[in-house]
């Protein structure tokens, strides 16, 4: 019996969160290596399977099939293909920066109340979301997946509500109050997507008779299974509903900039870098593998839905004036690429996709937490209390800038590729839609610009005039994503030889192919 690979990757962080949260409470600092060692031991498991992952062979790799709940189809079923393999390695990746980041997000505060903050459930916290995060990626059963998937609701919930930003705790209750708000809003919204798609697991259970993804995708394929097509339909809409507001996609996208707002930094890179590509990851997985024709049906309504993502997202950018919600609207912009390139249904506008999903993991990891160390130095998320910090603190400047031209997609850094890839693969298909498309890429320049001006140039204010540089812990955090960004956007090939098979296979299943160029190459 070869060794459950995928099971480790995912068992290793929840026995670690496990373990943290029963480190002893005067024990702050062992609970945090232990949680930062048990994310590096992930990583290399996560380049273990990396390593041994085939873009050449079978679909689905490494796989593990157990019975679970024989009475009901369910099994305990897990395999990954190139697209699910880019995301752990991505998950595997930023999960020990997330670690080193937050180091003393949760210390405990010394207030007039002494407000005691739980140092060891903070990290056990963490680890938690990875584990389940993981599993996600790896689930080829239907109701496996939907599990996992509600659950990393709950340590989000508490991350998000009973940690927020040192400078805004101090016994503020107003504080407290909006952190409270922007969790019970989270888990509100991702529960009632969740409730939805339960209904249509249990649908898809009484058509198909099992919760196995690569069996009913085969028996579709065979003819041994139709749906018929409001059937289809409505299962397809209940799917694709609660990735939609995980993704998120506008008009589902409200509780994310309350979220990221209130969070701490790292926890902020938690939420859209990796807990929000589960939702688009499971767009490409289960929508477009379970429900081809529904796919293709919704698909108009999909990218209008992704160009109002992209352009309102930017707009709403322009218009912040808290760093942190300026980077959530941003994202919004960015997941409307990342839809918008899965359903326009060419190999280019997926790979696209995909690599967006990874891309914007670091590039948003990198902005989000250099901003969350400029924030803990002021005290302020008010970009106007900020002005000439290039100037005291060169090196946070300069790394915040790389951050915000990857974010613009800027060519040389990795977001570039991934959004080119989409609008070459949006423009071959529809073109009016990839038009307008292209304003975000201007909008994006827009606020990403006037954001580092009017913090890092002009004069310098008192209130940053003694701000210190980088320090070395946040160097070790900041560095391999610098490093990643100019890597992968002058070599991205390692990355699209993983994930274009998948691809591939996934407009296969769609029964799309690429369309013709309208001017043949000159032989």
């Amino acid at each position: 019996m070869s060794f459950p690979l995928l099971t480790a990757t995912a068992a290793l962080p929840a026995l670690g969160a496990v373990a943290t949260a029963a480190v002893p409470a005067a024990r702050r600092t062992a609970a945090k290596w232990l949680a930062l060692g048990v994310s590096l031991a992930t990583l290399a498991l996560g380049i273990t399977i990396l390593v041994r992952f085939d873009p050449g062979g079978d679909r689905y790799q490494l796989t593990e099939s157990h019975a679970w709940i024989a009475d009901f189809g369910v099994r305990y079923e897990l395999g990954v293909d190139g697209i699910a393999v880019a995301l752990i390695a991505l998950t595997a990746l930023l999960i020990p920066f997330v670690i080193l980041a937050g180091w003393h997000d949760a210390d405990p505060l010394e207030t007039g109340n002494k407000r005691w903050r739980p140092t060891q459930g903070f990290f056990a916290l963490i680890l938690a979301v990875e584990a389940m995060v993981i599993i996600s990626f790896e689930a080829t059963d239907v109701f496996l997946f939907y599990i996992f998937f509600e659950a990393m609701l709950i340590p989000m919930y508490f991350l998000i509500g009973g940690f927020g930003d040192r400078a805004h705790q101090h016994g503020d209750e107003a504080a407290a109050t909006q952190r409270s708000y922007a969790a019970v809003k989270f888990l509100l919204y991702n529960l009632v997507g969740g409730l939805i798609m339960l209904a249509a697991v249990i649908g898809l259970y009484v058509v198909a008779g099992n919760f196995s993804l690569q069996e009913i995708v085969q028996a579709r394929a065979s003819g041994s299974l139709h749906m018929a097509t409001n059937t289809e339909r409505w299962l397809f809409l209940g799917f694709f509903f609660a990735f939609a507001v995980k993704a998120p996609l506008w008009p589902l996208h409200t509780w994310l900039p309350n979220a990221m707002g209130e969070a701490t930094a790292p926890v902020a890179v938690l939420i859209t870098a990796v807990v929000d590509k589960v939702g688009t990851f499971a767009m490409l997985r289960f929508c477009l593998q379970l429900f081809p024709e529904a796919s293709k049906w919704a698909t108009p309504v999909i990218l209008v839905l992704a160009v109002i993502s992209i352009v309102y997202g930017a707009l709403l950018a322009v218009g912040q004036r808290d760093i942190k919600r300026l980077v959530a609207y941003a994202s919004i912009s960015h997941f409307g690429f990342i839809v918008l390139g899965i359903f326009a249904m060419t190999s280019q506008g997926q790979s696209g996709a995909t690599l967006y999903m990874v891309n914007h993991g670091i590039s948003t990891a990198a902005l989000m937490l250099v901003a969350g160390f400029l924030i803990s130095r002021r005290g302020s998320r008010l970009i106007a209390d900020y002005g000439g910090v290039q100037k005291v603190a060169p090196v946070l400047a300069g790394t915040f800038l790389i951050g915000s031209l990857a974010t613009l997609s800027l060519p040389g850094l990795a977001p570039f590729v991934s959004e080119f890839l989409v609008l070459v693969g949006t423009f071959t298909r529809y073109p009016v839609i990839g038009i307008i498309a292209t304003f975000g890429i201007v909008l994006a320049a827009l606020y990403t610009l006037v954001l580092y001006q009017r913090t890092m140039t002009g004069p310098v204010k008192p209130a940053v005039a003694a701000m210190p540089d980088l320090r070395a812990r946040e160097l070790v955090v900041v560095a391999p994503l610098i490093v990643l960004l100019v890597f992968l956007g002058v070599y991205p090939k390692p990355l699209t030889d993983i994930v274009n098979p998948s691809v591939k296979q996934t407009l296969s299943d769609v029964h799309k192919k690429d369309p013709k160029p309208s001017v043949e190459a000159a032989k």
